[in-house]
């Protein structure tokens, strides 16, 4: 049954308060860039571009910060890394509505660095309490719920400003970024499996796991984020081209719900499938789909490439939880989600460069072509790829 392989996951114990808590952490750490924006342009009264400054200054921070704070969770363990982020994000949330723009803009940086691992963290714990047959499932599992996370994080972001202004809505956030980090400071969730210690024990050298392969494995990562960017900002500038701005949350509804229905497929499959295939796939599809003329018919050509927008996602996590040691999985998922930030980044104004200067039907194409030539490159280094980690060998690896 279609089922069968999420039961399985759910059934494993500390999985579903996990998970619950993920879905729910995720929410105001996703509405992070909109609020900020908003208030920016809004609250302050400034221009878009001030408002990337400050998106672009918390987006840096946050990729240079995953790995450090990675790093500490795999020699001090979680609850320090949660206690010092969480303190970090009340003392910046509860005073940002009130500071000039300069040092916004170097408050969401430091904010951006010492950020809540939530992303890291709810994938490394779920490494170290699923076994490695079911981890297909529960990554994929994982993956649809993010789905759902930017479903809902955005929209409450939009809707609090609307509502209550940026400054509550920015105390909103601060506290909810609260909530998330005491939470898991509360639940603890085991960062390494049975058998293996929280912390402590010999300390894996890099050069024994950043290997070439994990590294095209980052480039294939930042390849997915790119494409999954660009096609968003693609849609919407479609939308307002066609006087259709108005269903831009149906048509961005829609593309989730692909998404939704392709990783609880994948995750039912008896045997994963390479990043390689789903990444390589999904950019592939993408290039074609700026050929569809009206809105509507478009939305229905993204069905394809959606429906591999969270296997894509799970699968990255997939590979590198099996070639990393335990000890180490902290920093190297923290590399991981500096991958996806790098890619979100770097779609932006390379998106919005194609779209003024040669439409979006070149736009789709060359994005897609982007991300295609980068997992092409992978392959070669693919080649190289490590065995998968087995709990034995990390053991003696970190005892």
């Amino acid at each position: 049954m279609a089922f069968e392989p999420y039961r399985r996951v759910l059934a494993v114990p500390g999985v579903r308060p996990l998970l619950l808590v993920g879905i729910l952490a995720r929410i105001p750490v996703i509405a992070i860039g909109v609020t900020l924006t908003l208030h920016v342009v809004t609250g302050m009264k400034l221009g878009f571009l001030q408002a990337g400054l400050v998106g672009a200054a918390s987006t840096g921070g946050v990729a240079l910060g995953a790995p450090i704070t990675g790093r500490f969770v795999d020699r001090h363990g979680l609850r320090p890394v949660m206690a010092v982020t969480t303190v970090a994000q009340l003392a910046f949330w509860s005073s940002a509505a009130f500071l000039p723009y300069w040092p916004l803009v170097g408050g969401a940086f430091a904010a951006g660095v010492l950020a809540l691992p939530v992303f890291n963290v709810i994938r490394q714990c779920l490494a170290a309490a699923v076994p490695a047959e079911r981890r297909r499932a529960a990554f994929a599992l994982d993956a649809m719920l993010v789905e759902v996370s930017y479903m809902v994080g955005p929209a409450v972001a939009v809707a609090a400003t609307t509502t209550f202004g940026s400054d509550r809505t920015m105390a909103l956030v601060g506290l909810g970024l609260v909530g998330s980090g005491t939470a898991l400071l509360v639940l603890n969730p085991a960062t390494r499996g049975g058998g293996e210690p929280e912390t402590g024990g010999a300390v894996v050298p890099r050069r024994q796991w950043l290997t070439p392969a994990l590294l095209a494995l980052f480039g294939v990562t930042f390849a997915a984020t790119f494409v999954l960017t660009a096609t968003e900002l693609n849609l919407v500038a479609v939308l307002k081209a066609d006087a259709a701005t108005r269903w831009t949350g149906l048509a961005l509804a829609v593309w989730s719900l692909s998404s939704l229905v392709g990783g609880f497929a994948y995750g039912s499959l008896r045997r994963g499938l390479s990043p390689l295939v789903t990444i390589g796939c999904m950019a592939a599809l993408t290039v074609p789909v700026g050929l569809v003329g009206p809105w509507p018919l478009l939305c229905l050509a993204l069905v394809p490439s959606g429906m591999l927008c969270a296997p894509a996602l799970s699968t990255t996590v997939d590979t590198l939880s099996g070639w990393v040691p335990a000890a180490a999985r902290g920093e190297a998922m923290g590399l991981h989600s500096t991958a996806l930030t790098l890619g979100l980044a770097a779609a932006n104004p390379v998106t919005g460069f194609l779209i003024d200067h040669t439409g979006t039907g070149w736009a789709f194409a060359v994005t897609g072509l982007v991300s295609l030539i980068v997992v092409a490159l992978a392959v070669p280094l693919w080649r190289r790829a490590p065995r998968p980690v087995q709990p034995e060998a990390v053991a003696a690896t970190t005892g």
